[in-house]
């Protein structure tokens, strides 16, 4: 159910950049799709708010790695796939491989036929030794 529960973390997460919060009514019923476990919900719900609440700093570092793009250039959902795949790697719960691989499959779904490489391209650049300023 993982899956699910980041495709609704991106949807949450495309909303607020379009207004600057994290809306509770879409996040009351997505919460509600009775197939997610109580530890699901609580991955939305973390990952969502911790997002947001970083959603400067992510795409400071997300512009820091772009080469003939900036960032508010970027195509949204682009973006938005990228901000989770770089908080989900900074956080490390999960292998930052398994991070990038699943950034890679919402780019696929919610990108353009070229998103899942772009996203794949600048989330490696953050792993494997790729982010000098976190040694």
């Amino acid at each position: 159910m993982r899956r699910i529960s980041r495709e609704y973390v991106f949807k949450l997460v495309f909303e607020f950049t379009f207004y600057g919060q994290i809306n509770d009514e879409t996040m009351d019923l997505l919460l509600t799709d009775a197939d997610l476990t109580d530890e699901d919900r609580e991955y939305v719900k973390a990952t969502a708010y911790g997002v947001a609440a970083q959603a400067d700093a992510l795409k400071e570092r997300i512009a820091s790695r772009l080469e003939r793009y900036t960032v508010d250039r970027l195509y949204r959902p682009d973006l938005v796939v990228l901000m989770i795949g770089l908080y989900e790697i900074e956080k490390g719960d999960v292998p930052a491989k398994v991070a990038v691989n699943e950034a890679v499959t919402l780019a696929k779904k919610y990108g353009t036929e070229k998103s899942g490489g772009f996203v794949n391209g600048v989330l490696a650049k953050f792993v494997d030794g790729g982010d000098k300023s976190q040694q």
